[in-house]
């Protein structure tokens, strides 16, 4: 096959790359990779223990789907195996392990949803289990021989749990020489991740000059942010926009982002090419709504297609502009006609709060209504005496029906 040039290529590898190490490494592979016609093993580590990806997730997924199209070979892992170790990183304590089963059934979940964003040409989704489930106990050893605690105590997290005297686990050390022992078993020549896992992509490369190999580059992306602004995107803090979820959802989540967010997202998580990056920084400046909207368009446009933008953007405007119901309204049997039932318990029981205590968070700020009356009392009950449409937050709608 033809590859793009060298300047084509780092020009798209260098977008919204936070640290690429060593960066005069890369460009030797690459121009290697063109003179031999052979492409680069990318390798990306995926995290069995969450199943559910969102657009945090889709930052160094995208970038692997870049040296896709580049031409070179993406690998992506899912660590079933290292994933009943459980990866301490930016944890104050240590990580629950999973089985091997659950590792198993969320990888296949991770894979069916990675194809959202990566094409099925020069892809190769593997478990790490192939070849760490058939190292012997002296295969470890020897693995452990080749790093030092002392090395080990200059990540930041263990350092900072030594020094409060918080336990660490022997088997938490050998979570990023087995992640390492990834790149050895692919020959790895670069290897994707977020910041936060800067420390476990450069033992990778010491283990693999350990093992004889070339070391692979480390190319690392930022922490995109939720919705809030604040933290991280995450679905256990509900500030996340999933990469499966209903068109609508997306499109009226992504206009919850702050403004100054806006030109990262616009970077990060779409398809906007980098000559229109100029434009769309003068737009987030002059007219920020206009800018949202049209990022609120292209990602639905990504994860659904052109049509749904277009239905979803009319949807929002209907309901949040004309204050209009939204056309389908998600319905649910519940409760016997007649009988009573705490507002609490009712927003509990459907899920349209994950919790008694959201719930009433929810009720005391002004966010749910039933039948386009506002609850403001977590102690309201109602009576199920025929269909009543219930509203939470901004976007969630469901109507319940009594039997």
């Amino acid at each position: 096959m033809t590859f793009p040039s060298l300047n084509e290529q780092m020009d798209l590898i260098r977008r919204g790359v936070s640290e690429i190490i060593p960066e005069e490494e890369l460009t030797r592979k690459i121009e290697k990779s063109i003179k031999t016609n052979k492409q680069l093993n990318v390798k990306l580590g995926c995290d069995p223990s969450r199943p559910d990806l969102h657009l945090g997730h889709s930052v160094v997924l995208r970038k692997l789907r870049q040296f896709q199209d580049l031409g070179h070979k993406a690998i992506l892992i899912v660590g079933d195996f290292t994933g009943m170790i459980g990866d301490p990183s930016g944890k104050s304590k240590t990580r629950p392990s999973l089985s091997l089963e659950e590792t198993r059934k969320n990888g296949e979940s991770y894979f069916e949803q990675a194809r959202k964003i990566l094409s099925d040409k020069n892809v190769q989704m593997i478990y790490n289990s192939e070849w760490l489930g058939k190292m012997s106990f002296a295969d470890v050893i020897k693995l452990a021989s080749k790093y030092t605690v002392s090395q080990m105590l200059e990540r930041e997290d263990f350092h900072a749990r030594f020094d409060k005297e918080e336990p660490i686990s022997v088997h938490e050390f050998l979570y990023p020489l087995a992640q390492a022992m990834d790149s050895v078993a692919i020959e790895s020549d670069v290897e994707l991740g977020g910041t936060d896992q800067k420390f476990n992509l450069l033992v990778g490369r010491a283990i693999q000059r350990e093992y004889g190999k070339e070391p692979q580059v480390i190319l690392t992306m930022p922490i995109l942010p939720g919705t809030d602004g604040v933290e991280k995107m995450s679905k256990s803090l509900d500030n996340y926009i999933g990469i499966s979820e209903p068109a609508r959802e997306i499109y009226g989540k992504t206009l919850s982002i702050p403004d100054k967010l806006m030109y990262d997202f616009f970077v990060l998580a779409t398809n906007t090419p980098n000559s229109e990056l100029g434009e769309i920084k003068a737009t987030i400046q002059s007219n920020p709504r206009e800018a949202k909207r049209r990022l609120a368009r292209e990602l639905v446009t990504l994860y659904h297609n052109k049509e749904s933008a277009h239905s979803a953007e009319e949807e929002f405007d209907r309901i949040f502009v004309k204050k209009d119901m939204p056309d389908e309204v998600e319905e649910m049997k519940y409760g016997a006609k007649g009988s009573t039932v705490n507002i609490l318990q009712l927003l509990a029981e459907t899920k349209l709060a994950p919790s008694k205590s959201e719930a009433r968070r929810l009720v005391e700020q002004g966010g749910v209504t039933v039948n386009n009356e506002k609850i403001a009392d977590a102690k309201t009950n109602l009576t199920l005496d025929g269909e009543m449409i219930i509203k939470v937050g901004k976007r969630k709608f469901l109507k319940i029906i009594p039997s």
